[in-house]
């Protein structure tokens, strides 16, 4: 379905290529959504793969492109990438600001079937089909698309590489929420936008997902050992262990020292980037 083409709202070039950040109006979650895109250099002369990055609690499509230092690597890769933004804005439903897990900046990537966040709360369908159509109708890219993210947006990375098997060429997470229905910042989001039938959340749990996985994606994920989350919210040994009973193929790398910054992401990031780059153009 043809898009109207979003609105420039800010540019900046970037080692020879462009950050650019746009807004437009999103059909899945009724709102005005913005997103950040770099197109490195090669962009200029032909289409390039895309990167889809989904950050975390409390982030904007600000807080990657700034932080990560990503674009001197997506510049030599040749691979463009785009950031959405975690939620849903503008709607101002009631307690949708009351706290930072959950609601604004929260989305959690699900569609919402709890009024009166269904209405507007549809932030997986936002990412895994609107948006990737409005950037390759619109923008210098192929169909070839990686997914990665961070925290919550760790959790929609690998769910969404996990519910849509050939959508992606690749996927990686720094310190995603591996198993969402038995920690405390997904049990909140999942019942506030799902409701409270257990059930209903496997479909947006990681770890229940690879059960039943088609497609062996090879998953890269990178985890801090000081962080303050890992124990209580991120369980990375859930991942493994529902990998190890799959058959999935994981390489979760346990990084001394590092805690859940984006000093931690910016360590790392050029490793998930030449990782998506060999996906990519293979």
């Amino acid at each position: 379905m043809s898009q109207t083409a979003p609105e420039l709202i800010a540019s900046n070039k970037c080692f020879d290529g462009w950050l650019k950040r746009y807004k437009h109006r999103s059909t899945a979650t009724g709102t005005e959504m913005i997103f950040a895109i770099y197109l490195p250099p090669q962009a200029q002369t032909q289409p390039v793969p895309v990167l889809y990055w989904l950050s975390g609690l409390t982030c904007t499509d600000e807080n990657f492109m700034q932080k990560a230092g990503a674009q001197r690597i997506a510049a030599e890769l040749g691979i463009a990438i785009v950031a959405p933004d975690t939620s849903p804005r503008g709607t101002d439903l009631p307690g949708e600001h009351d706290s930072y897990d959950f609601g604004s900046g929260a989305g959690f990537y699900v569609n919402a079937t709890q009024a009166p966040w269904a209405a507007h709360y549809q932030m997986y369908d936002y990412v895994t089909a609107e948006l990737p159509a409005l950037i390759e109708q619109h923008f210098p890219v192929t169909d070839k698309r990686a997914i990665s993210g961070h925290s919550m947006g760790g959790h929609g990375a690998l769910m969404c590489a996990l519910k849509n098997p050939g959508r992606y060429a690749s996927v990686s997470a720094f310190a995603p929420i591996s198993n969402p229905s038995h920690c405390p910042w997904g049990e909140k989001a999942l019942s506030g936008y799902l409701g409270e039938d257990r059930d209903s959340w496997k479909a947006w749990d990681s770890c229940e997902l690879i059960a039943s996985a088609t497609e062996k994606l090879p998953i890269l994920v990178d985890q801090g050992e000081a962080d303050d989350f890992l124990a209580e919210q991120l369980k990375p040994e859930a991942l493994q262990a529902a990998c190890d009973a799959a058959g999935h193929p994981l390489e979760l790398r346990l990084q001394p020292g590092y805690d859940h910054s984006y000093f931690f992401i910016a360590s790392f990031i050029e490793d998930h980037l030449r990782h998506h780059a060999r996906a990519l153009k293979a």
